[in-house]
């Protein structure tokens, strides 16, 4: 019996091949966009589920509320971790991670190879007993044991060594911190599973630089840079354990919290929930929002809906010509279940076919694919049992839900009617695929507003006044004691160069972290009542090379030590006004550190330091005059030939720091990678949504050809009347251009509430405005026009004679 469904079904199918082309296609395409869908939701859904006891690692995050400020980090103060085993039994082990503050990068030798190299970490010797890595060399259970020692990731070590075994060889470390001579004891990859945590190489904590000052410091409230994760005993309750974190913090760190006017909260997060989870500062890696994913899963669904809705109506669109077929079969004793078995038969084929071609496409587009999403799947991952289990679930149902329908609409044609010919269309039947077109172009609509907010929304941010420029500036860095020292000549010149405005020295840019912050007080006022201010360490030429406005008082002059320049946003909050402000002191303590103060020289403009996702802070520029801590060069120029101007930067670098490779970036670049995630948001969707708007086109298609075909005599007797094809467009568009506008009016307050959850991540937005929807709603018209068109005109182009030769 199922090798006489088969034969039928692919007779069918090769005999209506324009039917089954169609179908193949939207079916194809529809797959291709699930399939890679699922791919990148697996890929960020496994970050860190590979660890031993993964359920029982959690990350100790902190929120800081300071007179109206809230701060939440991913990272807490050094002294907590240790504390938390000693005083809590339900911690069995715990770890930190502190970054290389400062030192962004770490030049590398061993014999003569010597390279820059990021994301430098310090650990503490129970990392490897927390987290799995797999040791390509070397062992996990005294890798970090001993003072001045260091694992490698694969790609560090291939780099100084190439396939020789590292173990036991010893390497330089320049960085700021110092040069020192570091052992390597493990080469470790990534091939047990991904982590959030983004690192080359790990030094144990007891290696002087920060790892020295984590481990001597004991302040609770201040200094929130450490990751810090803890593994928890089996059966450990960790809603239990958060539940005592308050009253611990209160005992070790209470005092000084109430002295620094703030208060803190430590919390739980689960290691695997880090990567999908946003909202936190200082993480290691950017997450990925939970929701997005949410929505990509609701995308591939709705996307593969799509399809199978095509087949639906194009299923019924030919209903007429295979009612007579069906009736012949009834008249010779076949049972209704016979008749569905024979339809879902062909669905099913066609989505077997559909997966087979979309595996292989999927590969040959993957490349495309990845540079849109900006990861990197591969499809190894099919050598799993488990995912060709979902790809016979896609078939099966595929298969079912595309086939369904047709099925049993066909199926239960009366078989002495439309033997008689007297085959009429059910209302309810016209009903359903009328409802099925509506849903198509609802979620091709929300789609096509969420490419014109987000678009908009990128503009905005590409346009927007940040109150510096961005443009036509270069930035140098160095990244040792020894090439710090030189940056003072190098400035220099550089600066008489004739296409360079300014030059300055800092410790940081706008588009990078600021990791510096301090509270401020007023004379007569405390800790207590301080405000928290961000700052940079700068020389006197910042303003002019970023070209930041001055509000009131003076920029720094030379030798201006001891002097600040505070934001609007800063004097607004100490209660100052920007032409009373300039004069005024300053004043900051860390017990036991003595009163410190600053004077404030002159008041700048508010200007985007960090993202438009958060609002400006109280910020200051701190003069340093030199130091180790300026370790950037921001050169503001006015070149037409950039490349030019740089080999002749070259040349001077070489000649001033010739052993430092020679290295730049242009700032404008370094703010736009802020909003990395936000374009890949765009990209994405615009890529899935032309994939729905193609496959909606194909499903209006087959509403358009059953509508020609049901009123084809129609049509016949209008041409013979004399109407027009203009009027007979007309009349068969009138219908369908109704769907589209219910399915505008149905789609507004959808898109409107996606994107207004979504813009609300932006501190500075655009107002979501009546174009945006007014703009959506014409291009689906325009669209349903040109694919309702198309077949209109085919049908108003027939010959009369044959449609009404048999009456």
């Amino acid at each position: 019996m199922f090798k006489s469904y088969l034969k039928t079904s692919v007779r069918f199918l090769l005999k209506n091949r324009t039917f089954s082309f169609i179908n193949i296609i939207g079916l194809t395409v529809g797959t291709v966009s699930c399939l890679y869908i699922f791919l990148f939701i697996k890929y960020h859904y496994s970050f860190d589920q590979h660890h031993q006891h993964a359920d029982a690692i959690y990350r100790v995050n902190t929120l800081i509320l300071s007179r109206g400020d809230k701060f939440n980090s991913a990272t807490i103060s050094p002294p907590i971790a240790p504390v938390l085993k000693q005083e809590l039994p339900e911690v069995e082990q715990y770890t930190r991670v502190a970054p290389t503050l400062g030192s962004n990068k770490s030049a590398l030798t061993y014999q003569d190879r010597s390279f820059y190299e990021k994301d430098v970490v310090y650990v503490d010797s129970t990392f490897f007993n927390v987290f799995k890595y797999s040791f390509v060399n070397g062992r996990s259970k005294d890798a970090l044991k001993e003072p001045y020692s260091v694992v490698l990731m694969k790609p560090v070590a291939t780099k100084l060594f190439g396939n020789a075994d590292p173990v036991n060889k010893v390497i330089s470390i320049n960085n700021g911190y110092g040069k020192h001579d570091f052992k390597v004891t493990a080469v470790v990859d990534e091939s047990a599973g991904m982590s959030h945590l983004k690192a080359n190489m790990f030094i144990t904590m007891n290696s002087g630089g920060i790892g020295d000052f984590v481990l001597k410091n004991n302040g609770w409230a201040g200094n929130n840079f450490v990751s810090t994760y803890i593994r928890l005993h089996d059966g450990a309750s960790a809603q239990a354990l958060e539940k005592k974190l308050p009253a611990l913090l209160n005992k070790y760190g209470g005092r000084e919290l109430k002295e620094l006017g703030f208060n803190k909260q430590l919390s739980l997060q689960p290691i695997t929930s880090i990567h999908t989870s946003t909202g936190l500062k200082n993480e290691p890696t950017q997450p990925i929002a939970s929701s997005f994913l949410l929505i990509l899963s609701l995308i591939a669904v709705l996307i593969q809906v799509i399809a199978c809705i095509n087949f639906m109506n194009l299923s019924t669109a030919r209903a007429s010509s295979r009612a007579r077929e069906v009736g012949v079969r009834k008249v010779i004793g076949a049972e209704q279940g016979d008749l569905v078995k024979q339809f879902l038969s062909e669905s099913l084929i066609l989505a077997l076919i559909s997966v087979l071609i979309a595996l292989p496409l999927l590969a040959l587009i993957l490349p495309y694919l990845n540079n849109i999403t900006g990861i990197q799947l591969d499809l190894s991952v099919f050598a799993q049992f488990k995912l060709w289990l979902v790809l016979g679930g896609i078939v099966l149902l595929t298969g079912v839900l595309a086939g369904s329908y047709p099925a049993f609409y066909l199926s239960a044609f009366k078989a002495i009617k439309v033997i008689k010919g007297d085959f009429v269309s059910r209302s309810s039947a016209a009903g359903i695929r009328r409802s099925l077109v509506v849903f198509q172009f609802v979620l091709s609509i929300v789609l096509i507003t969420g490419i014109i907010v987000i678009y908009s929304q990128l503009n905005y941010i590409k346009n927007k006044d940040l109150g510096f420029s961005k443009d036509q500036k270069l930035v140098f860095s160095v990244y040792t004691p020894e090439a710090i020292a030189k940056m003072n000549s190098l400035a220099l010149d550089v600066k008489q160069l004739p296409e360079v405005k300014a030059v300055s020295r800092t410790d940081n840019f706008p588009g990078q972290s600021v990791l510096r912050d301090h509270g401020v007080y007023l004379a007569g006022g405390n800790m207590a009542n301080s405000v928290d201010a961000q700052n940079m360490l700068t020389d006197e030429h910042f303003t002019e090379a970023i070209d930041v406005k001055l509000l009131s008082g003076r920029k720094f002059g030379v030798n201006d030590s001891g002097k600040v320049l505070i934001n609007e946003t800063m004097a607004r909050r100490l209660g100052l006004t920007p032409d009373k402000a300039p004069g005024t002191y300053l004043y900051t303590q860390y017990a036991p550190d003595p009163i410190t103060h600053v004077e404030v020289a002159g008041v700048i403009k508010d200007f985007n330091y960090n993202s438009l996702h958060t609002e400006i802070k109280p910020f200051m520029l701190v003069y340093r005059k030199q130091g180790e801590e300026l370790n950037n060069l921001v050169v503001s120029i006015q070149s037409d030939d950039p490349k030019h101007l740089l080999s002749r930067i070259e040349a001077i670098w070489k000649r001033d720091i010739p052993d430092v490779p020679f290295e730049y970036s242009f700032l404008d670049a370094a703010v736009q990678k802020q909003y990395e995630a936000d374009i890949t948001l765009s990209q994405i969707i615009n890529a899935f949504t032309i994939v729905a708007i193609l496959i909606s086109c194909l499903g209006l298609f087959g509403l358009a050809a059953f509508s020609a075909e049901q009123r084809r005599k129609e049509i016949g007797i209008r041409k013979v009347l004399g109407s027009s094809v203009s009027g007979i467009v007309a009349l068969l568009s009138r219908d369908f251009l109704k769907l589209v506008m219910i399915a505008i009016v149905i789609s507004l307050p959808i898109a409107w509430y996606f994107m207004h959850a979504w813009i609300r991540s932006f501190a500075y937005r655009i107002s979501i405005s009546w174009w945006m929807f007014a703009l959506s709603g014409a291009l689906a018209v325009l669209i349903a026009m040109f694919t309702i068109g198309l077949q209109a005109l085919k049908a108003a182009n027939m010959n009369p004679v044959r449609t009404l030769r048999s009456e």
